[in-house]
């Protein structure tokens, strides 16, 4: 007996209404077991894996890739043999509520304990009734469990190199594999990044709005024509954290934190939210309210080849240096990698952008939605500078801070640049904060 079933389309996160599918990692007649990453797709804020809900053979392919496809939409359907979990009907709604997904695969259909695989070789009983199987096989022989970890542009790449990405080994962060691995790989330069884009004719290139891009365009209009934005500019010498960050770097203890100014920037934004909350807040319309959030989420503004993202490291205050230090670095990684979940993407407080790598000075950030403010750091520039009554050179930074008005006084957004720019000053003021 068989039995066909439909799987469509889950929200990806926080009410994203489409993902761009970017490839299948199956064919039709392929058997796949529940949780295979059965395709790649991208949404506003990230790619991920989707896991099949099913277990049993692909009957059917409903979107080609490259296509847009909404969140609802048949995907892809299965041929279970009967043997796929019966949707349940929510007793309030009527409404039939498909497989639910656990981390976007699915939920255990057996009481009985799923086997995880033991070090030593053999299969163990999980200690969680509810885990899922999270080893799943390949499609076919050829296939490993595993695909190579590369980001789209890079996959793309190699199809257009004929490039075998099983055959290489990546030289990227956490063994990702990047353009110069592919380039190398048919012994040519690596090609700069180009998106996906069609030529309508000899004088224009058109590109499709769509990802990241299309997700950022409408969070910026929506953030500079709700928020009134009032950025104020802070010239500070920084010559003694830029000290800081060598001696710390040349530290063997702490050598494998690889602390920058970056980190540092970041320990003094949160030190400086406690004595200005005001900062660290968000507006509430439809309560009319005023919140001030206890916790610092800070969002640290990252270029990777899909746009702007900003991923979030969650309670800032509670990490010390070295901790933070780490926590940005993964962070930067997993984003440049299109790693990032579209949770770790959610919940900021106060935003970075370090527009300093850049070799820039001084811009006016946009608000990111839901935040009151954002901090731009500025290139470390040796000028000469006024220092102990004489002109010397000094190592010198821009900072740029735009605030929400309706929750931020002027007073308050300079008194916050200042608390800031006196660490950044002299960091032994970090230990008179309290």
């Amino acid at each position: 007996m068989t039995s066909t079933t439909d799987f469509r389309l889950p929200d990806l996160g926080e009410g994203l209404p489409e993902a761009e599918l970017i490839q299948w990692h199956v064919a039709v007649g392929d058997t796949v077991t529940i949780n295979q990453p059965i395709a790649e797709v991208e949404t506003a804020k990230a790619v991920v894996d989707l896991p099949s809900p099913y277990a049993g053979t692909v009957a059917a392919l409903h979107a080609e890739a490259g296509t847009v496809v909404e969140v609802g939409s048949v995907l892809i359907s299965f041929d279970t043999g009967g043997g796929a979990p019966e949707p349940t009907t929510d007793t309030v709604t009527d409404e039939v509520v498909p497989p639910n997904l656990v981390g976007y695969g699915a939920a255990p259909t057996s009481t009985a304990r799923p086997m995880r695989k033991r070090r030593g070789g053999g299969e163990t009983p999980s200690s969680s009734p509810t885990a899922t199987i999270t080893a799943p096989a390949p499609s076919t022989p050829a296939e490993r469990a595993e695909r190579p970890r590369s980001t789209p542009p890079v996959r793309r790449l190699a199809r257009d190199l004929g490039v075998d990405l099983e055959q290489l080994t990546g030289t990227g962060p956490d063994g990702l594999i990047t353009r110069e691995d592919v380039s190398a790989a048919v012994g040519v330069a690596a090609p700069a990044i180009a998106p996906q884009a069609s030529v309508a004719d000899a004088d224009e290139i058109r590109i499709p709005i769509r990802g990241v891009r299309k997700h950022t365009a409408a969070a910026m209009v929506r953030s500079a024509f709700t928020a009134p934005h009032v950025t104020c500019f802070h010239t500070v010498d920084v010559t003694e954290t830029m000290a800081l960050v060598r001696r710390l770097r040349d530290d063997r203890e702490l050598a494998e934190h690889r602390i920058g100014p970056l980190a540092v920037v970041a320990k003094a934004v949160s030190l400086a939210l406690r004595r200005t909350p005001e900062l660290n807040s968000r507006w509430d319309e439809e309560a009319q309210e005023i919140v001030q959030l206890r916790r610092i989420n800070l969002g640290i503004a990252a270029a990777t080849p899909r746009g702007l993202v900003v991923p979030v490291i969650r309670d800032v205050g509670a990490l010390a240096l070295p901790g933070l230090s780490d926590a940005i670095r993964e962070l930067a990684a997993t984003a440049r990698g299109g790693r990032t979940a579209p949770a770790d993407m959610s919940g900021g407080t106060f935003s970075l952008t370090n527009i300093g790598t850049f070799g820039i000075e001084a811009g006016t950030p946009i608000l990111n939605p839901g935040e009151a403010g954002i901090l731009a750091i500025g290139a470390a520039l040796r000028r000469p500078w006024e220092h102990d009554g004489e002109i010397a050179l000094r190592e010198v930074m821009t900072l740029s801070l735009s605030f929400d008005h309706r929750l931020v006084d002027g007073e308050q957004g300079a008194r916050f640049l200042v608390d800031v720019a006196r660490i950044l000053e002299d960091p032994a003021r970090a230990l008179l904060v309290a």
